[in-house]
């Protein structure tokens, strides 16, 4: 009985905490409150990409990186003043377009004053960036809330890094309450932006610390990523899918396929049945590909993750408002649910991410 008890303490606590994925989210949570939010996000979005249209995939990342770290909360906007945020841990480091969040949030201020919320405007603006790059459209889920806690830790700690193997890539997706199936469609995503060499260098100068490179990676590509990147180059910029960053497509799985996919988690893919099974599907029907469809799909799974709804958290009037610090009171609620799943409950509730 005692047990029994324990157990749903835990399971109450920790939907009490946000842990649940997309309750309370819906289509045209908006049209009551503020019908033209999806508009007004729209017009913004056109009209920065109408003349900075590199911004479209920092601005998708954003939405990743905010997703996979205490759910889609919008706590990777936030600042520290102690730089102790998410957004200043080293995978953060290179997150572009905030000044943009910025625009569209001060234009819905004007028309929508203390309604939609800065974790809806980042999965907003990930759908209309995708859109307005030729990629998919897809209904957004609102209704998400915005938190109040933001931790450089918990960024070093869930976000998966570039380099990670296929066995990681698929237990962070897990974690997070998504499949297989997601990781292959979202690593999609790479078909626009840009990386710094530093996130894969290692692949072509000291991949086993022995001066060799990369043998998953194809030789003549390696070729042509020395000449963008020398040795010790660290900041030099090189496209995702080289001659198509800009654009939407599944060009990505034809790279993957040839072993020309940049990072080690992209060629991570053919290491698993499903995964390289996806891949291939999609390389060889370039005109009866499902990765369109199915990234819509797996958006709407992703945005789910750990969402603040109903009177959790808080509708910021600002990107960062003065109560959107790192605050105590959270931080102790953590715990007080790590203590009773641990320790008065016979199983571990698992805090964190790998890496």
């Amino acid at each position: 009985m005692a047990t029994s008890a324990a157990l749903s303490l835990c399971v109450f606590l920790a939907f009490s905490f946000g842990l649940g994925n997309g309750q309370g989210l819906k289509i045209g949570f908006y049209e009551e409150t503020c019908p033209i939010a999806e508009a007004v996000v729209k017009k913004t979005i056109d009209q920065v990409l109408s003349v900075a249209p590199s911004l479209a995939g920092p601005l998708l990342r954003m939405h990743f990186h905010d997703c996979f770290v205490r759910g889609c909360e919008a706590s990777v906007l936030l600042n520290s003043p102690t730089h102790q945020a998410e957004k200043d841990a080293i995978p953060n480091l290179s997150l572009r377009g905030f000044q943009i969040i910025d625009q569209v949030k001060s234009a819905l201020e004007s028309v929508c004053p203390g309604v939609v919320s800065c974790a809806d405007i980042l999965a907003i603006v990930a759908r209309d960036v995708t859109f307005g790059s030729n990629g998919p459209f897809w209904e957004v889920e609102t209704g998400r809330r915005d938190g109040t806690v933001s931790n450089i830790t918990d960024a070093l700690n869930d976000l998966l890094p570039p380099f990670a193997n296929i066995t990681v890539l698929k237990a962070g997706f897990l974690q997070k309450g998504l499949s297989v199936k997601d990781l292959a469609v979202l690593s999609g995503g790479h078909t626009i932006g840009i990386s710094h060499c530093s996130s894969f260098n290692n692949r072509l100068y000291n991949f086993t610390g022995k001066g060799d490179t990369d043998p998953t990676l194809d030789p003549h590509y390696i070729k042509r990523l020395k000449l963008a990147c020398p040795p010790g180059d660290q900041n030099s910029l090189v496209e995702m899918d080289p001659g198509s960053s800009k654009t939407f497509d599944n060009d990505y799985y034809t790279l993957v396929a040839k072993r020309r996919g940049l990072f080690q988690s992209d060629a991570a893919l053919l290491n698993d049945i499903e995964t390289k099974t996806y891949v291939g599907l999609q390389d060889k029907t370039q005109y009866g590909s499902t990765f369109f469809k199915d990234f819509g799909v797996s958006m709407v799974n992703m945005g789910r993750v750990g969402v603040l709804t109903g009177n959790e958290g808080e509708i910021r009037k600002v990107r960062v408002s003065p109560s959107s610090l790192i605050v105590i009171p959270d931080l102790l609620f953590a715990w007080v649910v790590y203590f009773v799943c641990s320790v008065v409950a016979p199983w571990r509730l698992e805090v964190g991410g790998r890496r």
